[in-house]
């Protein structure tokens, strides 16, 4: 019955992951890593290696670092100034409080707009820097859920192989 509950628990941990893609408080990578480690301390500490945690740990750094460089290479090619790339990322969290989950798409994407007009940008040019964000924030999502899906199932052929 308590393995039942452990399992429970880790499926709803990594099914909290992917909604952490739309509601950008809720820490991703830190409920993955409450599944691992209830199934590391709470089921069998012997199943997952060395291997397993170096990778983990490869993959998170990725994963925590994958949202800003995205959002800051795409505001930036496409025009974008640092005021821009930085209100992006703020608007992101901010949005996901506004509207979710479509706040997180329309508030970074208003919030450059306004920025990079008020810092005298024609409105081609700002509305190019606020698809950046949006493209930047898009890609950044797609690329987190494969790596976390790539977490999962390293999780997964761990504990059976």
């Amino acid at each position: 019955m308590v393995e039942v509950l452990f399992w429970a628990i880790i499926i709803v941990m990594f099914i909290l992951s992917f909604v952490g893609l739309l509601y950008p408080v809720i820490p991703s990578v830190l409920l993955l890593w409450v599944g691992f480690l209830l199934y590391h301390f709470g089921m069998n500490g012997d199943a997952l290696g060395w291997v397993f945690w170096s990778a983990m740990i490869v993959f998170t750094v990725i994963l925590i670092v994958a949202d800003i460089i995205a959002n800051s290479f795409f505001v930036k090619k496409f025009g974008g100034s640092k005021w821009g790339e930085r209100l992006a990322g703020v608007a992101v969290i901010v949005g996901s409080f506004i509207y979710p989950p479509f706040g997180i798409l329309v508030v970074p994407f208003v919030t450059v707009l306004i920025v990079e007009m008020v810092q005298k940008r024609t409105v081609e040019e700002a509305f190019k820097a606020s698809i950046g964000s949006l493209i930047g924030f898009l890609s950044g999502s797609f690329a987190k859920a494969f790596i976390q899906l790539v977490m999962i199932a390293a999780f997964v052929i761990g504990i059976i192989f």
